[in-house]
């Protein structure tokens, strides 16, 4: 617990057989309550390790029987974990791909009560590309974040990482089921929490690329840009008033 407030950390997996004891390991005890495991059909032995593990760690486990993608993997990490009675849901990727070192200085923006969203950012200090990030994804990063700032009226210095927490309220209150089941669910989620007017803080952390790090293709990195144009014009319309997807409908957002 962090003053006084139910932490549970989520973990979409992947292929994170080779990783996800570094990973738990790393975790500054007595800070998360709950684990939940999430793998996405994996072809690796993610699944065996982690239930070794859990002889060890407070980690519920579910598999997938079929691939839904990162978005989708999402989905079922914030209904389980919501189910689970969470007062903060804190997503670590089991890759070691984050830092698990700051995941109490993530959450504590939230259980603070400052912040009802919070972003672990690699682009707050100077060492993207040291810590491995190629190139062309920098540019990416910078171009579309500044892209999404402009369009959708928030001022993020980066809405592309995977390390983040949520209050339980933010949760509860957006339609994020309705969200792609791709990798744009990312910024999705960020645009509902932003139009509905619940407050997003950041905090820095290294960039960590490696062999055993999930990483996408430049292909798919450019399908994701583009869904994130698209996610980005349509919070635009959406806090403009010109056109309302139903994603972003103040009904749907209860």
């Amino acid at each position: 617990m962090q003053l006084g407030k139910k932490i549970v950390c989520v973990m979409p997996g992947y292929n994170a057989g080779k990783t996800i004891t570094q990973t738990l390991a790393a975790v500054p005890p007595g800070i998360v309550d709950l684990f939940i495991l999430v793998d996405d059909c994996s072809f690796d032995d993610t699944v065996s390790v982690a239930t070794a593990l859990s002889k060890h760690y407070p980690l519920k486990i579910f598999r997938h029987e079929g691939n839904r993608g990162y978005g989708g993997n999402q989905k079922t990490c914030y209904r389980e974990a919501l189910d689970e009675g969470a007062d903060v849901v804190v997503m670590l990727h089991p890759d070691y791909q984050y830092e698990p070192k700051l995941l109490g200085a993530l959450t504590a923006l939230v259980t603070s009560g400052v912040y009802d969203v919070s972003l672990g950012s690699r682009i707050l200090g100077k060492g993207a590309l040291q810590g491995g990030m190629p190139l062309y994804k920098y540019v990416f990063n910078r171009f579309l974040t500044l892209f999404e700032n402009i369009f959708i009226g928030q001022k993020l210095s980066e809405y592309h990482t995977g390390y983040r927490a949520f209050s339980r309220a933010s949760l509860q209150q957006i339609p994020f089921e309705k969200n792609s089941d791709d990798f744009v669910f990312d910024n999705q989620i960020l645009v509902q929490m932003h139009l509905k007017g619940f407050r997003i803080g950041e905090i820095s952390i290294p960039t960590k690329y490696f062999a055993e790090a999930s990483s996408i293709s430049f292909w798919r990195s450019l399908v994701y840009g583009l869904g994130v144009l698209r996610c980005s014009l349509e919070g635009f319309f959406a806090r403009t008033g010109i056109y309302i997807h139903h994603r972003y409908q103040k009904s749907e957002m209860v």
